[in-house]
């Protein structure tokens, strides 16, 4: 019953794709550097009182900040097997990625569940490889989870009365890092497969591929048109997160459930000169919902990191 449905799915995802639209090479950046800057520094201002001070300090704010666009210097600047490998880091196509079933919490298992769909399907293989479908909630999990330990290693330090600075120049990195992969996980355009261009069924006439809709928001619309305040000023409440991935995933599919108004806005002129107060205000509001979840993940991480893991020889290698 389950293959059945999935089959329909497909098929009414790929009846509106041409092959060249599907293979088409799939962009890293979500919001263009000022995007990323602004979710960086709103998250790093957000920050409770009761993390480590030295979060709080300007030169704290100011490298998270600078950080923001961090892997995207690494795939502008880096060698080709850097960029190759890092590509599909920073997106998640989840109109795809749903066909194989729910996302696992581990990337190795999505990769083996992928595999499992090919197997199965293998007139739509070419379309189900982990570097088209994106590793978009892994990348981030995984540097959430290298904070996290950086930020246990700090209690340590202190206990032990260690010198706490190199701690926390790598806690400042992998929060600066971190914030890169959830701020692209905050545009729409990161979680679908219209990328850059409408290419399913397109009874409304959104603007299809070859016109640059990526990067005309991002590069062009953004740093024109939204500041640092408009992003600060709708960041919400700190709130710890309970099950990490699970909540990540929820973020990543309510911007999802955006792509359609993205293309709305963008067919009406919203991403056109100044814009409109409506795109304005929804483009603030996607930065400010990546630097409000950004701020609770570093909050989350440095309280669970008051819990002591077990050593990792007597951990279930199942978990």
């Amino acid at each position: 019953m389950k293959t059945t449905r999935l089959a329909k799915y497909f098929a009414s995802v790929t009846a509106s794709l041409t092959l060249g639209s599907l293979l088409l090479p799939i962009p890293a950046f979500a919001w263009g550097r000022e995007g990323h800057f602004y979710i960086n520094r709103a998250a790093a201002m957000a920050l409770p009182s009761d993390v480590p001070v030295f979060l709080h300090s300007p030169e704290s704010v100011n490298a998270i900040e600078y950080l923001g666009p961090e892997p995207d210097r690494w795939n502008l600047l880096g060698g080709s097997d850097l960029n190759d490998t890092l590509r599909p880091e920073h997106y998640i196509l989840l109109d795809l990625a749903d066909l194989a079933g729910p996302l696992p919490h581990k990337r190795l298992d999505y990769i083996r569940l992928l595999a499992s769909y090919q197997l199965t399907h293998p007139q739509q293989a070419g379309d189900l490889t982990p570097e088209h479908v994106g590793l978009q909630p892994y990348s981030a999990m995984e540097v959430y989870e290298r904070l996290e330990a950086a930020m246990r290693d700090y209690r340590r330090r202190l206990q032990t009365k260690e010198d706490t600075k190199p701690v926390e120049l790598a806690i400042t990195f992998y929060a600066g890092w971190l914030g890169h992969y959830v701020g692209d996980g905050g545009n729409p355009m990161h979680t679908s497969i219209n990328y850059n261009g409408w290419v399913q069924v397109n009874p409304n006439g959104y603007t299809g591929t070859g016109h640059n809709v990526h990067g005309k928001l991002e590069n062009i619309f953004l740093p024109a048109n939204i500041k640092q305040s408009d992003v600060s000023a709708s960041v919400t409440p700190a709130h710890p997160l309970t099950d990490v991935f699970t909540e990540y995933v929820a973020y990543l599919r309510q911007s999802h459930s955006l792509v359609e108004k993205t293309y709305q806005l963008e067919k009406s002129g919203g991403f056109d000169g100044k814009g409109t107060p409506e795109s304005v205000q929804f483009t603030s509001e996607r930065l400010s919902a990546a630097a409000s979840m950004l701020r609770d993940m570093i909050y989350t991480a440095w309280i669970k990191s008051a819990n002591l893991y077990r050593p990792f020889f007597k951990r279930n290698r199942q978990e």
